[in-house]
């Protein structure tokens, strides 16, 4: 499935939370009736597909990396992302991510997600702006 050209058009999430499990590459493997709404996908769409799918181009390398290297080393990660719809419009979300730990192993992750607030959205563009221009030198 390819990814939607985006387009600088937001959609409004005001309530509700995502949950979404994923493999320990990222594959999703549960989606919630919410992120389908959100997203725009379908619960067979999403499942089995990489995470990176709602993954907005405007979000920095280096705010992923931060992430992965967070929950790789079994570790919770918070932040603030903005995400990609399969129309392309965009919305913003306060994740929460934790690694899913059984008897000792990290089978894969769990994130679940509510709207990010107008403040955290100011708060976060010039962080990630910051971080696109290093990225671009």
């Amino acid at each position: 499935m390819n990814k939607p050209n985006p387009i600088d058009e937001e959609y409004v999430f005001e309530k509700g939370l995502i949950v979404s499990s994923t493999d320990l590459n990222g594959i999703i493997t549960y989606a919630n009736k919410m992120f389908c709404e959100v997203s725009g996908y379908t619960k067979d769409e999403l499942k089995d597909k990489s995470h990176n799918l709602v993954r907005h181009p405007d979000m920095p390398k280096a705010a992923f990396e931060e992430l992965w290297d967070t929950v790789q080393s079994e570790k919770e990660w918070t932040g603030i992302l903005k995400n990609l719809r399969k129309d392309g419009r965009y919305y913003w979300v306060y994740s929460h991510i934790t690694p899913i730990v059984i008897e000792g192993e990290t089978i894969g992750y769990s994130a679940a997600r509510r709207p990010a607030s107008a403040t955290e959205v100011e708060e976060t563009i010039p962080i990630y702006k910051n971080l696109r221009e290093q990225e671009s030198k």
